[in-house]
């Protein structure tokens, strides 16, 4: 039993675009559960027992100023982000040494780190060629969608 990504992936932009609610469904022994307590802007999603809960922490209006700009992203860098919510782990099992650290050069397709998400191991791979110079994500915690794992600068 596998997880396509890329259909979780279209499903939870069409409930955002939708604003659907509330959506559950079971297949195969895979069940999905999406909850929305209030709109919030594409992409952001923290996981909440029961299910994947869209949300976000800052009221609307009220504030006072415009929000900072973000920082733009240095271009000779890649952030490898989390394809779903699941837990972080940095290797194969807890005695084996991690698949990468910082500094360390790795070639496109090569195993970065494993998100477990619905019982399912997933090994998330290294999308190009280049040197590890940041981790984001701690081991055995979770992780949420579209959230940093790694930073790889483009070789």
């Amino acid at each position: 039993m596998t997880v396509d990504i890329d259909k979780l992936r279209a499903l939870l932009e069409l409930l955002t675009e939708q604003n659907v609610a509330e959506f559950e469904h079971e297949s195969e022994g895979v069940r999905v559960h999406v909850v929305r307590s209030h709109p919030a802007p594409a992409g952001t999603l923290s996981y909440a027992p029961g299910g994947m809960q869209f949300g976000g922490s800052a009221p609307h209006g009220g504030g006072g100023g415009a929000a900072p700009a973000p920082e733009p992203e240095p271009t000779d860098v890649l952030d490898i982000t989390s394809p779903f919510v699941g837990t972080f782990y940095r290797s194969p099992s807890p005695e084996a040494p991690s698949f990468v650290e910082v500094g360390s050069v790795v070639r496109t397709g090569q195993t970065l780190c494993i998100v477990e998400a619905m019982k399912l191991m997933n090994e998330i791979e290294a999308e190009l060629s280049g040197t590890v110079v940041e981790v984001f994500a701690q081991n055995g915690k979770s992780v949420e969608f579209g959230q940093k794992l790694f930073r790889i600068k483009k070789a």
